[in-house]
């Protein structure tokens, strides 16, 4: 059996309440190793453990940076890096923003947030399957 290594996701969110629960929701009913950070700076820190995910809000309120200075300097340091953007503002002007700054998706946090990330979660580490086979046969 082979050994694979866990996918390893950060989250990133000022709601303390909703960061645990977003955890223990990843606890209960996935296997990767979770890292959860406050702040945009705390994530920034931690950059070099390489994440596979970065799940971020975009507003994190009374941090020194924002979500978007967040992104911009998590594709600063790596842009390869996929991070999805979550927002409790339904609002297009604001995905069409994250978006701009290449974010991978835009999610609006509502009871059903946890399973939106699974559906994307799911294509987008299908689609580095696909990729890295794809490279082997190069």
């Amino acid at each position: 059996m082979k050994n694979q290594k866990k996918i390893h996701v950060f989250l990133v969110d000022d709601d303390a309440l909703f960061l645990k629960s977003l955890e223990i929701e990843f606890i209960q009913h996935t296997d990767f190793k979770i890292d959860t950070f406050a702040s945009g700076e705390l994530c920034l820190n931690y950059l070099s453990y390489n994440p596979d995910l970065i799940v971020l809000d975009y507003k994190l309120d009374g941090n020194a940076i924002n979500g978007i200075d967040t992104l911009d300097r998590i594709k600063s340091f790596n842009p390869d890096i996929p991070v999805l953007i979550l927002s409790c503002q339904d609002k297009i002007e604001i995905a069409n923003e994250c978006m701009q700054h290449k974010a991978l998706d835009y999610l609006v946090k509502t009871e059903m947030v946890f399973m939106h990330l699974q559906i994307k979660m799911s294509k987008l580490f299908k689609f580095h399957v696909i990729e890295k086979k794809l490279r082997w046969f190069e």
